[in-house]
């Protein structure tokens, strides 16, 4: 089988053949490491995890290697401490668990390998050295530059000709370069700051050397996939190429990259007020997997927009998907580890560039035959494959342990409201006798404002939990 990604360096969809099929090597710009992650941030995250869970159905999950970088070294990270008057150090520490712990509460597996830049500032150093010497680089007034007009492929990667960057591309302006688009590989760092000591003195390393350095070390100097968001193309991912085939390493071989997020149709912002991190909405009572199920509603080449309607259908499905895991886990079996182990229509669509909206609806499908199959409505087929090809499904999508919790939570809190259910049955029957639902009424919003949704129906009242639910407020029901 084959899996075709999109090349964004040959602007073609391409089959995608490894360089060793028993090491299948991806790196993904990880974030710098200053601030909560926001929603935007885990676009990538999401996108390339699916990867990752791909391709270790396909190959073999002992034969992937993933890395992804954490940058805890920038000049926002430095105004951070010097606002805060923490240390440098204790607000990367922080701010790294954050992003680790957002990061699974939306699914997604731990890499292979998480390097901090920190880590690997000799390497950087070596690396500076030897593009020094082969005539790429040049030092200046403390600083290492980067001689762009030295690397004749520059802009490949994103179309344009070094003219339209300088026109299109906020440059800094210094002195000491030669050229506006060369870019800083090594800078000088007074006493207040972080630095290290390097042949061109105490400084630190700029932004785009830490991705090329820690590849090259973890990867070697030729691997699969390079990927990340699309605003990573220009510059840092053209200027990675340009130093790493500068310093005679093969780098990336398939690039991807994923397009940006937008909130109601607009682009996210602070200034319009729909600015909001992950932890904003885990806190407001948004389960991770709704999060993921819209993430993965759009295909990772289009623009992806959160709305509240898709919030809204997500929790649907997700609920729809629980009742469906309920029914598969009766067989006793786990996920497959196999690409082969999905529904056919699944893998299809993932291997086909990776088309997570195809395989959600490949996915809902087969909830709705395993129902079937094991329901009172018996439509025939083989109910214990298509519980394990649903499993596997969940399991490359990333929501089979989102939803094994989401499925415990429910029965905990469906046990907690069983006796609220029966009561609030019992003041139903007696309010419809004297034609008073004042008392039913008063209870019934009660019961919604601590984020219980009350469903009136023939044969009694029901009583689901939504995300807001908090059982506290309940106390005073009791």
């Amino acid at each position: 089988m084959t899996i075709k990604l999109y090349n964004t360096r040959t602007r073609t969809k391409e089959d995608f053949v490894p360089l060793d099929a028993a090491n299948v090597r991806l790196y993904v710009c990880g974030p710098t490491v200053y601030d909560r992650a926001h929603l935007g941030n885990a676009r990538p995250v999401i996108v390339f995890d699916v990867l990752f869970r791909l391709l270790r159905h396909v190959y073999g999950a002992d034969h992937v290697t993933y890395v992804r970088n954490f940058t805890d070294v920038d000049d926002k990270i430095n105004a951070r401490a010097a606002e805060s008057g923490r240390d440098i150090s204790e607000i990367t520490a922080e701010t790294t668990q954050w992003f680790l712990d957002d990061m699974a509460a939306v699914g997604a597996l731990e890499p292979t390998a998480m390097p901090r830049a920190t880590q690997y500032i000799a390497q950087m150093v070596a690396m500076i050295e030897d593009l020094i010497a082969k005539g790429h680089a040049y030092e200046a007034e403390g600083h290492v530059l980067f001689a762009v007009e030295s690397y004749a492929a520059y802009g490949a990667l994103s179309g344009r000709s070094v003219d339209d960057m300088i026109a299109g591309a906020r440059v800094e302006v210094a002195p000491y370069k030669r050229n506006p688009m060369d870019f800083v590989l090594w800078k000088p760092s007074s006493d207040d700051l972080p630095g290290w000591d390097s042949p061109w003195g105490r400084g630190r390393p700029g932004w785009h050397i830490e991705c090329s350095a820690m590849a090259r070390d973890l990867l070697g100097e030729t691997f699969d996939i390079h990927g990340g968001g699309i605003d990573l193309q220009f510059p840092h991912h053209e200027n990675e190429i340009a130093q790493s085939k500068c310093a005679g390493y093969g780098f990336a071989n398939v690039w991807m990259h994923n397009e940006m997020l937008q909130v109601e149709g607009k682009k996210m912002s602070k200034s319009l007020g729909n600015f909001f991190t992950v932890r904003d909405l885990l806190d407001q009572g948004v389960p991770g997997e709704v999060i993921r199920f819209v993430m993965l509603s759009t295909h990772y080449r289009k623009p992806m927009d959160w709305t509240e309607k898709k919030r809204d259908e997500a929790e649907k499905a997700l609920d729809k998907l629980t009742v469906a895991l309920e029914a598969a886990l009766t067989f006793g079996k786990p996920p497959g580890t196999s690409v082969d182990d999905l529904p056919e229509g699944m893998k299809l669509r993932l291997l086909d560039d990776l088309d997570t909206w195809g395989a959600r609806t490949v996915l809902m499908a087969t909830a709705e035959n395993l129902l079937g199959q094991v329901g009172k409505d018996f439509i025939g087929g083989d109910p214990e494959r298509t519980a394990i090809e649903f499993l596997t499904g969940l399991s490359i999508l990333g929501l089979y342990e989102l939803l094994l919790k989401r499925n415990a939570q429910k029965s905990s809190q469906n046990v907690l409201l069983d006796p609220f259910a029966v009561d609030m049955t019992i003041r139903r029957n007696l309010a419809k006798e004297t034609k008073d639902f004042t008392d039913f009424d008063s209870r019934k919003a009660r019961l919604e404002s601590a984020g219980v949704e009350v469903r009136v129906l023939s044969t009694g009242v029901d009583l689901f939990p939504r995300p807001d639910f908090d059982p506290s407020k309940l106390e005073a029901l009791k």
